[in-house]
């Protein structure tokens, strides 16, 4: 099916919270003239069937009046309709506030009856031979259509959030006023196949009711395009390519017709003539001259990010009726190839342009509420880029072109696929309920529909079937067959544990935890979710955000709570009471580890020192392992960021606000890299890029707590190949240790310029593993690591200097961050922060090239940080570390404006 998205913004701001646009008038969706449009419907106007008990055919009819009902923007479900309304007249995402939204008031639950969809639209006269379809992208759970008073779709027709249907209304709409209603059914993802949360955070109350894809009105002529389809065969050697092009051709006449289909791809002329009987759908083929495929000599190869550019191609074609364009399909595609084998041990193995790498990513949340942001979706891909990982997993909740166009243009991989834990699985799961013929048909509906969605995006390079289970035969073949009728030629993945299917054979993945604490030497063991095989979701749990959103997102008794009471139950850790409702094993760790905490801000600057220290290690054992005896060929870090507000599992918090995981992250996913290993006490040199690397020097020093040096070393003349990993050096026995001590790292390039810097904080006793009592999220510990005198480091000093340029859409500050030699002590874990206006608010989002740094006094470095421009004056830079008071330095403008 075509896709053609109009983007419609629901927020004003990246951090907060989708912001509430009370009172927003409604307008008509106006449809252009020519054929070959599509109109997204921009806005819509809601209504609980318990309030608005009319039926369909008079609430869609024109002049219908909607007094009191909601405006809201294409794609709102029906709770961030409500939201965007101001319905809820405080913060549901702060304490349990969400609780009071499943029962507001005395008229009882919103959410149990079906809610009307209601929408205008302005059609121009018609041409003779134009038709006008209806496009819907997937609806929760389901709804019935109507036209100007004609039900035109049944919610047996419009069910499931993944299947887009064309419903041809020609016939019951005319020039000028039209309407269209949608009675939007509740739904159950236990029960019917939507979406659904588990344990990620708690189940929005309306059960993401809507059309939250958006819904289009098409103008075409007789002939309708759709499927636009480009599938690359790239040569050995990347010198050529060949592209086969096809396009789904249909007939909405009664009387045959014959059709042109030309047009351009990647800047070379297609076309073929075909002749449709009525009612006829078909695939064509288009070819250049006599050739049976477009070849492309010395194509522009699409590479992951890291490994090289990201270019993309264009096709662009028309069918033409008796001489006049009918319709049009377009679509952008990248030349790549993308294989996948098992490893002796059984594991995935990706490989893409005949280079393997090492998948490295983090597991994809959308907005609870499913709200649409195109500019916050593009913030989060800027931080997947800085990041540094390469890969984003989309367990369900899959998205709409933009966030793969984004992937494309970013080059970020992506692993798509089906959910667990709901009616995606149940007929997996033993006892589990079967699907009837309805579910079926609407799961292969879903099926195709996202494989035309995803099959011309590079960035795309599998879809698993499964996820917590492998689908069973039945549907396993159904998956494979209507994957494969729709052109798919990407790995398809049995599932994200080790099972196989018939059809897609062994999963080569494994889901084995943890997804609770566990220390750092954990990952570089050779058990469960180490460092080995494809880590499809795995992490050590909860991760605490930056002091002012922990004091956002909680109450003042869930504050209290969160530093006090180990055992207490977080909301924000798991709204359904499961087993990570408690944060007992992050926080029992923590005391052993660091100290008991004194307050909230002690907790939360402890929480920042470990998790740094476990996220950075997670990453590096899967580079370290990269090319061993039991290699390691990816890691999903389970998550790469939140739907709400959350104690656990993300890389950045859903305030945007990076933290000490996301800086772990950053430093251990960098380009080139030197990194310790927990095991081996071994300095690691990694390249994740293609090419070699050559001259490069190693420098190693083994410091006290006071800053006095043990042990010092450099290792000339390095040469690193491309995606690899190699040990430069293994530390020896050093005597004289105090209980902590650090290790600092740095990587010069042959240009002496540094490459890499990496300092680590160790403890003289170690973190010691139960292994025969794990289970499936947890390892206990018998024996924790000492890091409580950290706590008796004298008060550093610093100097910063920082200057600020405009420089298009952003402004880029420069920080020169110096320890002075006459400082009493090492600063350790220095963060900054952007601030500006009136309030001194955040700015964000923010890209720091570095970020949560431990130097010693002498050093200095130089840092940047890139957010949004807003014209407000007054750019601060905010200093704070474990053992430096916080501060603020005005930034100086410095004069002129890049562009």
């Amino acid at each position: 099916m075509q896709r053609i998205i109009v983007a419609v913004a629901i927020v004003a701001g990246l951090v907060a919270a989708p912001a509430a646009v009370a009172g927003t008038t409604y307008t008509d969706t106006r449809v252009a003239a020519e054929a070959g449009t599509v109109n997204s419907i921009g806005r819509w106007q809601i209504q609980d069937t318990a309030k608005a008990q009319q039926d369909g055919a008079a609430i869609s009819m024109s002049g219908f009046v909607t007094k009191d009902w909601y405006p809201v923007t294409g794609r709102a479900t029906v709770m961030a309709g409500l939201l965007e309304n101001e319905v809820f007249k405080f913060d549901v995402f702060h304490g349990d506030n969400l609780r009071a939204v499943q029962v507001p008031d005395a008229s009882g639950n919103l959410f149990v009856t079906p809610w009307w969809y209601r929408a205008g639209f302005v059609l121009p006269k018609a041409a003779g031979t134009r038709r006008t379809l209806l496009r819907t992208h997937g609806i929760i759970a389901a709804a019935d259509a109507w036209v100007n008073g004609q039900k035109v779709a049944d919610r047996a027709d419009l069910a499931g959030a993944y299947p887009e249907h064309d419903i041809d209304i020609t016939r019951w709409v005319h020039a000028g006023a039209n309407a269209v209603a949608l009675k939007v059914y509740p739904g159950d993802p236990r029960m019917s196949l939507s979406i659904g949360w588990v344990d990620w955070n708690p189940t929005p109350p309306d059960n993401n009711m809507g059309p939250w894809r958006g819904v289009d009105i098409v103008q075409t002529g007789p002939v309708a395009l759709s499927a636009p389809h480009v599938a690359p065969t790239l040569s050995a050697d990347l010198a050529q390519a060949t592209l086969a092009v096809t396009v789904t051709a249909t007939n909405l006449d009664m009387v045959a017709h014959d059709v042109t289909v030309a047009g351009i791809v990647a800047d070379m002329p297609v076309r073929q003539a075909v002749r449709l009987a009525p009612g006829e759908v078909k695939v064509v083929p288009l070819a250049s001259g006599s050739a049976p495929a477009v070849t492309l000599d010395h194509p522009k190869v699409w590479w992951p990010i890291g490994m090289g550019e990201h270019p993309l191609y264009r096709m662009a074609v028309t069918a033409t009726v008796d001489g006049a364009p009918s319709d049009r399909a377009t679509t952008s595609f990248g030349v790549r190839r993308v294989e996948s084998t098992l490893t002796r041990q059984g594991y995935r193995q990706f490989i893409v342009n005949g280079q393997p790498l090492l998948i490295r990513g983090g597991g994809w949340a959308p907005d609870m509420f499913l709200r649409d942001d195109p500019a916050r979706m593009e913030a989060e891909f800027r931080y997947v880029v800085n990041l540094g990982i390469n890969t984003i997993r989309s367990e369900g909740k899959l998205e709409n072109d933009r966030f793969y166009d984004l992937a494309d243009r970013n080059g970020i991989l992506v692993l798509p696929g089906w959910e667990c834990c709901d009616k995606w699985e149940a007929a997996a799961k033993t006892g589990g309920e079967p699907w009837t013929d309805a579910d079926m048909r609407t799961a292969q509906a879903s099926m195709a529909s996202e494989a035309r969605l995803l099959r011309n995006h590079p960035s795309v390079i599998g879809f698993f079937i499964g996820s917590d289970h492998a689908p069973p035969p039945a549907l396993a073949k159904m998956y494979t067959d209507t994957l494969h009728a729709e052109g798919w030629s990407l790995p398809i993945i049995s599932a994200a544990v080790d099972e196989k299917t018939a059809e897609a054979g062994p999963s080569g993945m494994k889901m084995a935890g943890p997804y609770d604490w566990i220390p750092p030497s954990y990952w570089y063991a050779d058990k469960l979710g180490a460092a080995f095989g494809f880590d499809s979701e795995v992490s050590a749990g909860a991760v605490i955000p930056r002091l002012e959103d922990v004091q956002r997102m909680l109450s003042a008794q869930e504050q209290e709570a969160l530093w006090k009471y180990p055992e207490a139950r977080q909301y924000h850790a798991s709204a359904d009471w499961s087993t990570f409702a408690v944060l007992t094993p992050f926080d029992t760790a923590l005391a052993k580890r660091y100290g008991a905490p004194t307050g909230l801000a002690d907790y939360v600057a402890k929480a920042q020192l470990d998790n740094y220290d476990g996220v950075r290690a997670q990453f590096e054992a899967f580079n370290a392992r990269m090319g061993a005896e039991n290699p390691a060929t990816g890691v999903i870090y389970w998550m790469l960021n939140n739907a709400w507000p959350s104690l656990h599992w993300h890389l950045y918090d859903y305030y945007l606000n990076p933290a000490g995981a996301y800086y772990g992250a950053k430093k251990a996913n960098e380009p080139v890299h030197i990194q310790y290993s927990y095991d081996s006490r071994s300095i690691v040199a990694v390249n994740h890029t293609r090419e070699e690397r050559h001259g490069l020097q190693a420098s190693v020093k083994v410091r006290n707590l006071d800053g006095g040096v043990r042990y010092e070393k450099q290792v000339q003349h390095i040469d690193l190949a491309g995606n690899r990993a190699q040990a430069v050096l293994g530390l020896p026995s050093i005597a004289g240790l105090s209980p902590v001590y650090f290790v600092e790292l740095e990587l010069v390039g042959a240009d002496g310029k540094t490459v890499s810097r990496n300092v680590y904080w160790l403890s003289t006793r170690e973190d010691k593993l139960d292994w025969p009592k794990s289970n499936w999220y947890l390892t206990p510990v018998t024996q924790y690591g000492d890091f409580t005198a950290l706590a008796s480091l004298p008060k550093a000093t610093r100097e910063v200097h920082a200057s600020t340029v405009r420089e298009g859409d952003e402004e880029v500050t420069t920080v020169r961050l110096s320890i002075p030699a006459s400082s009493p002590a090492v600063a350790m874990q220095e963060h900054l922060a952007i601030r500006r206006g009136a309030k001194g608010e955040l700015a964000l989002p923010v890209t720091w090239s570095d970020n949560d740094l431990t130097l010693w006094p002498g050093e200095s470095v130089l840092l940047t940080a890139r957010y949004p421009a807003q014209g407000t004056a007054g750019t601060v830079v905010e200093v704070s570390g474990w053992n430096t008071p916080a501060e603020q330095i005005v930034a100086k403008v410095t004069q002129g404006t890049k562009h």
